[in-house]
């Protein structure tokens, strides 16, 4: 995985209290169109295609109970991805580095918190999650009523 950076780990992330901490923490304030291992399509789609990752994929998410970020009471109602914590090299994948099937660098996110994490645009977090209500979707029917 990449040196240059801060090695973020699943174990420090989870120390955090809260979502926004999480997401300081593990925000990339990437350049976008940077070259990474996601730029190579087809070595892309062949690395989130094996079985070996489709395991650890539902270990994550397992472990994480479909939360973002893991943090409980933010369920992930849509797809979950599974974000590497670190960025991950074409070297990386083709040399087999076995750090980016490790779940000490992996967590559960929504596309949004993905998305904010890679361009570093806080605005993208849905931070409240929406407390449902009886009948809040239905125009004509009062709240509670």
């Amino acid at each position: 995985m990449n040196t240059k950076t801060k090695i973020r780990t699943y174990s420090e992330l989870i120390r955090l209290p809260t979502f926004e901490e999480r997401f300081r923490y593990l925000e990339l304030s990437g350049i976008v169109g940077e070259t990474t291992f996601a730029h190579e399509r087809r070595l892309n789609q062949i690395f989130y295609r094996s079985p070996e990752w489709k395991k650890i994929r539902d270990y994550v998410i397992i472990r994480d109970n479909g939360c973002d970020l893991a943090m409980e009471g933010f369920e992930i109602a849509r797809k979950v991805i599974v974000h590497h914590m670190n960025p991950v090299s074409i070297e990386d994948v083709l040399e087999h580095n076995s750090d980016i099937i490790d779940p000490e660098f992996l967590v559960c996110c929504s596309n949004n918190t993905h998305q904010a994490i890679h361009y570093s645009d806080e605005g993208l977090l849905v931070t409240n999650p929406i407390q449902r209500l009886p009948n809040d979707t239905c125009p004509w029917r009062q709240i509670g009523g």
